[in-house]
C-alpha cells in the first residue's frame, strides 16, 4: 500500500455510479446504497479504520481484494466484508445494473485511492 496516498473524506468525484443514496449516517457508521452499470466500478482503494460490508440487492457484484488476493462474486442476497486496510475493487459482474448496500464502520470514514493494480 502506498503510504503517500492521502485519505479522502469524500471520494465520489473519483468514480461514476448510476445512483447513490444514503440510508443512515451517524458518527462512525453509515449505510450507502449504490447502483452501478455493467461498465462502472469503484476503483482500487482501502480504508484505514472501517470495514466495508457489501450486501447485493439486485444484480451481481465482483469484488477483487488483496492481502491475500481473492476474487469474490456476489448475487442478490449475498454479503462479503472487507477488513480495514485491505485493498479492494468493486465491479459489476453482470449484464444489467447492480444495486448494493455498503455498511461502513465502525470508525472514521476515509478512502485511500490506489493505482489500477491496487498498489
Amino acid at each position: 500500500m502506498d503510504d503517500e496516498s492521502q485519505p479522502l473524506s469524500d471520494a465520489s468525484h473519483l468514480y461514476e455510479v448510476e445512483r447513490t443514496q444514503f440510508h443512515a449516517q451517524r458518527p462512525g457508521f453509515r449505510i450507502i446504497e449504490l447502483q452501478i452499470s455493467p461498465t462502472q466500478s469503484v476503483p482500487w482503494h482501502y480504508h484505514n479504520h472501517i470495514q466495508d460490508t457489501f450486501y447485493v440487492i439486485e444484480g451481481a457484484l465482483r469484488i477483487y481484494v488483496q492481502d491475500p488476493t481473492e476474487e469474490i462474486t456476489l448475487a442478490a442476497g449475498e454479503t462479503f466484508s472487507v477488513r480495514p486496510r485491505r485493498p479492494h475493487l468493486v465491479t459489476n459482474a453482470g449484464t444489467t445494473s447492480a444495486t448494493f448496500l455498503v455498511l461502513q464502520g465502525i470508525g472514521e470514514y476515509d478512502f485511500i485511492p490506489l493505482n489500477e493494480q491496487g498498489q
